[in-house]
């Protein structure tokens, strides 16, 4: 299936962390879809005010392949250097849809348990902040938020969070881990489009 940004070469990762929403927060013994509605939560970064591109967005951590690297190892890699949390190969719960984006990369997507997620601490250099979202939030009544603009046919793909939004590529990845992980529908998202403002 095309994407919005057909042709991407540039292969990147990024890490769908699913985390305790509390220190300690009780997630066994429940079917999977209850506890993670109720009892988890996801790790986004908003990224530093600095960066050359995308400065303040709201992010998954996660960066270019390098060579020899899988997208599960470069996912794991990308989640230590950026909120400093390390996670063992055995937590990788799986991969959603490659993405490719307006700025010419292909995003692979991969979910990982991150039980606790207690140590984690941004790296100034690249995350302004650390956030965990309720899961239950990706259920929302207004999610998903889809645009009609000239500049593309595609619909474009937002995901509200709190009083804000999330823009694709981000929110098609929250928003096939909801469908897929969360209702077990199977939803594909590479033919949502990104905002604007994202096409660079």
């Amino acid at each position: 299936m095309q994407a919005a940004g057909e042709g991407a070469e540039r292969r990147a990762a990024v890490a769908l962390v699913v985390a305790e929403a509390g220190y300690g927060a009780g997630v066994h013994g429940l079917p999977q879809h209850e506890r993670w509605c109720d009892d988890a939560a996801l790790v986004l970064t908003r990224r530093a005010g600095e960066l050359r591109s995308h400065a303040g967005q709201w992010a998954l951590p996660g960066g270019r392949i390098d060579p020899g690297e899988t997208p599960e190892d470069a996912a794991r890699r990308e989640l230590a250097e950026e909120v400093g949390l390390r996670l063992a190969a055995e937590d990788v719960l799986g991969r959603l849809d490659d993405y490719a984006t307006r700025s010419g990369y292909c995003i692979t997507p991969v979910v990982l348990w991150g039980g606790a997620a207690r140590a984690m601490a941004p790296n100034p250099a690249e995350v302004q902040s650390i956030h965990r979202i309720a899961v239950r939030e990706l259920l929302r009544e207004d999610a998903p938020m889809l645009e009609t603009i000239a500049e593309t046919p595609r619909p474009v793909l937002r995901m509200p969070v709190g009083d804000s939004w999330i823009a694709a590529p981000t929110a098609a990845v929250l928003y096939q881990f909801r469908e897929v992980c969360i209702l077990g529908h199977a939803t594909r998202v590479a033919h949502f489009d990104q905002p604007l403002f994202a096409w660079r």
